[in-house]
């Protein structure tokens, strides 16, 4: 009887699980030309905030700068400056996919706010050129 009964409950979890296992991800709807492809959302960025603004943010909040990273501080430790402030920025060496940034290059960051005690920098999950 136990054994039978543990047979139906994986009978059961397998059934369930299957299509979840088999669909693709990503959003499909209007503007949408390859996230059926290869998954994800396709549609409009996350608006641009400033780095006085994202400063005053909560802790965790997604963000959206554009300026320039203007030196390195230390390892995987940057700081980024637009027209509002400069805010230290950490991008670990995967998130640049091979891209080579100058001090004169803008940029477009996202990432999170990370609050301290008495800092707040950003932790970059993406850099775009241009």
């Amino acid at each position: 009887m136990k054994k039978r009964s543990i047979a139906l409950l994986f009978a059961t979890a397998a059934l369930t699980a299957a299509p979840a296992i088999a669909q693709k991800g990503g959003f499909s709807g209007p503007d949408n030309t390859t996230a059926a492809a290869k998954g994800g959302f396709v549609g409009p960025d996350a608006a641009s905030t400033t780095v006085e603004q994202a400063k005053s943010l909560r802790d965790d909040a997604w963000v959206a700068l554009e300026g320039n990273i203007v030196r390195k501080i230390g390892k995987e430790l940057y700081e980024f400056r637009d027209a509002s402030g400069s805010v230290n920025v950490e991008i670990d060496d995967h998130v640049w996919n091979g891209v080579t940034i100058t001090p004169n290059d803008k940029v477009r960051i996202e990432g999170e706010v990370d609050k301290d005690w008495n800092s707040v920098e950003i932790d970059v999950k993406k850099v775009t050129k241009g």
